[in-house]
């Protein structure tokens, strides 16, 4: 087990490296004429090459990474082009909010996909034939969608949750309660439909394993073969599908934190890309590369644990 953590650890530290350098080229190399942007149209000439040799754009561009990834292993990311804030307070005091909705997110899909997936194998005719029309349907509508119609029902016409703004758990835990609920809903919808599939798919090729007859034919019931063994095997590949979600409510969060106006992530890429501030850029590149790398890791002892064969792959 050790050495499969450590060839996993090893192989997230270097697809974080590839994914930062190839990032800063990418970025730093677009970036244009940023001084005359962070100055504006009228400053002089004299004043844009100084703005540039501040910011250290007029050294090679590996001088540059060097001198980025110098600073990024000892916990330095820079400051902000446009408002000179450290980019590590700006990531970290919007992380949580992110966090809360796509953790939250998560858990949601991965009890809700449970019950729909195993309900569905389990029950088939009209049940099972609900239960994948909605899954479609959930997979087929867009998250913004949803979030919007969320908004509409339960926010505006019923005044159940907040419809945009975000109340820290610390502040208020019942206001944070309803602040997250619509987005976290919102986020859940898609990932939950897939993973539903996955699980109902994988429990009704189990039930048909000789070895699901055979522990049948010893008196177990139903129940006691479905959740002694069959989710065991279902659930391996089922957290494969919730990883990938994972990963996609990374993203569909951009649109939630949008549509609610939570201080998130998502918002702050938005501002950062359009104003081109590209230390705000890399500062989120590198934490969601890490956030992913760490659930891809934890997925991976799961899976591990689960099935021994994974561990020599």
């Amino acid at each position: 087990m050790l050495g499969f953590l450590g060839r996993r650890i090893v192989s997230g530290v270097v697809l974080v490296f590839a994914i930062t350098t190839l990032a800063f080229l990418l970025l730093y190399l677009g970036s244009g004429d940023i001084a005359r942007r962070i100055l504006g149209q009228t400053a002089t000439q004299e004043q844009v090459t100084a703005k540039a040799h501040e910011l250290g754009l007029d050294r090679p561009i590996w001088e540059q990474y060097t001198g980025w990834l110098g600073n990024a292993l000892s916990g330095n990311l820079g400051r902000s082009w446009f408002s000179g804030q450290l980019v590590i307070d700006g990531v970290t005091n919007r992380l949580t909010v992110t966090l809360s909705l796509v953790i939250g997110a998560t858990i949601i899909t991965a009890l809700i996909a449970v019950v729909l997936g195993v309900w569905a194998a389990l029950a088939g005719g009209w049940v099972d034939r609900t239960i994948q029309f909605l899954t479609v349907l959930g997979m087929a509508v867009p998250g913004f969608l949803i979030a919007v119609a969320l908004v509409v029902v339960f926010a505006i016409n019923l005044g159940w949750f907040n419809a945009t703004g975000y109340t820290s758990i610390a502040d208020d835990a019942f206001a944070w309660a309803r602040s997250v609920t619509l987005p976290i809903v919102a986020l859940s919808i898609g990932g939950a439909s897939a993973v539903t599939q996955q699980i109902r798919g994988s429990v009704v090729d189990a039930l048909q394993r000789d070895y699901v007859r055979t522990l049948r034919s010893r008196g177990l019931s139903t129940r006691s073969v479905v959740f002694k063994h069959v989710l065991r095997n279902a659930v391996g590949p089922a957290l494969a599908v919730l990883n990938v979600q994972f990963v996609g409510m990374l993203g569909g969060a951009v649109i939630v934190e949008q549509v609610f106006q939570m201080p998130g992530l998502g918002q702050l890429a938005v501002g950062a890309t359009t104003q081109g501030d590209v230390p705000i850029v890399m500062g989120l590149v590198v934490t969601t590369a890490i956030i992913v790398i760490v659930v891809n890791l934890v997925i991976d002892i799961a899976q591990g644990l689960l099935n021994p064969k994974v561990r020599l792959a």
